[in-house]
């Protein structure tokens, strides 16, 4: 039986699109046949969670780690010390065959290039791409080293995993890497079977009379997720519904809290619209349910697993066509609405005849149910075994 090291930054029941994912990857590779060990920092102790041990890696408060964690630009090393002492440890009592870490701020550059421990990198959004820009010296040292360790981590790994071919090769580019250096595949992520279920026996009841279009967002408050077209949007369509020429909408905004929204946003637009915070899965999963579409106009995502969870409750889609995800998963597919650039006028556009229209709504909402169910733990855990004996033969035969 294979063994492996699985590195995640946070593991359910933290609610967040990297926790998620990690616990796909996991159950996948559980499913599959393999021993899978989480190594997560959001906590501390050693438990199971079905298949899957989980050891916790938080870094104590006032520890040396805590101190070099809040140094600028050297503080990103504490995180990848933490794990790598915990995964030596463990690897040292009974050996993994290999270790798997995501890209995103590298928590596992210090064990890349290792070859009594091979290393995969499934790569997420780059860091580079999520964050602001950096507006002091400090800031810009700090995001020039957690891009350098990234691409460091990058290079030092046996195999890449990405979860489209676009974002391969933005990943390849980003991180300068040759395309005959090291296999690099793509696999796209699954959803839980739970959530595939119960999106499938979801309901969908379209609004009464001078009941609100309920629009959910799922996402972060920032630039790369579109949330500053979802603004503009806002109040150019409140704007149309005021005047009485669209129907009342309402927006939904998961994972975003109230200090999160713009100061200057009228204050009638302001009234559409509730700031839930982040969400327990049960949760989210009834704002799924009560939703009448779902908008997501990311600028860029990896893979965009909002994409695939709307989808799966058939809920028409709203995304950028900046996006190549967004245009392969909700454009080609017919799942939902694309805004033509990332303005918020576009997504006013995109946005406007899901509101206006029920027609409109059930022709995406098929086209929807249609295309649910694509992503599964199955082909995933298949995927990613075929890449893992990919990176151990290439470091047997010394390429490594």
């Amino acid at each position: 039986m294979m063994r492996t090291a699985l590195i995640a930054w946070d593991y359910p029941p933290s609610p967040s699109g990297l926790s998620t994912a990690a616990r796909e990857i996991a159950e996948s590779l559980a499913l599959a046949g393999t021993d899978v060990t989480v190594f997560t920092l959001d906590r501390q102790g050693r438990s199971r969670q079905g298949s899957v041990t989980v050891v916790g890696c938080a870094i104590p408060d006032r520890s040396a780690l805590a101190v070099l964690r809040r140094r600028g630009g050297l503080g990103h090393l504490a995180a990848p010390l933490a794990f790598r002492r915990a995964v030596l440890a463990e690897h040292r009592t009974r050996p993994f065959d290999l270790v798997e870490a995501t890209n995103w701020y590298a928590p596992a550059v210090l064990l890349a290039g290792r070859r009594d421990l091979p290393l995969v990198t499934r790569n997420s959004t780059p860091a580079a791409y999520s964050r602001d820009k950096p507006r002091t010296m400090r800031d810009r040292f700090d995001a020039m080293a957690a891009d350098r360790l990234e691409a460091r981590q990058a290079r030092g790994s046996a195999a890449l995993l990405s979860n489209t071919a676009e974002h391969a090769r933005r990943i390849a580019a980003e991180y300068g890497l040759a395309a005959d250096e090291r296999p690099h595949a793509v696999a796209g992520l699954s959803l839980p079977p739970a959530t595939i279920a119960r999106g499938a026996a979801a309901l969908y009841r379209d609004p009464a009379p001078g009941e609100p279009v309920r629009l959910l967002f799922v996402g972060r408050a920032e630039h790369r997720k579109g949330f500053d077209m979802i603004m503009e949007a806002a109040a150019i369509l409140d704007r149309e519904s005021e005047a009485g020429t669209l129907p009342p909408f309402a927006i939904r905004l998961v994972g975003v809290p109230e200090s999160d929204l713009p100061t200057g946003l009228a204050p009638a637009a302001r009234a559409r619209i509730t700031a839930l915070g982040r969400l327990a899965e049960a949760e989210l999963a009834l704002e799924y349910e009560a939703a009448h579409a779902v908008l997501s106009p990311s600028r860029y995502e990896s893979f965009g697993l909002v994409y695939q969870e709307g989808i799966a409750y058939g809920r028409p889609m709203v995304a950028c066509a900046v996006d190549a995800s967004g245009r392969e998963f909700v454009g080609d597919t017919g799942a939902g609405r694309m805004a033509a650039s990332d303005t918020g006028a576009a997504l006013a556009d995109a946005v406007r005849p899901i509101i206006a229209e029920a027609g409109m709504r059930a022709e995406l909402r098929a086209n929807a149910l249609r295309a649910a169910g694509r992503f599964n733990r199955e082909t995933l855990g298949a995927e990613t075994l075929a890449l893992y004996r990919q990176a151990l033969l290439r470091v047997s035969a010394g390429s490594v």
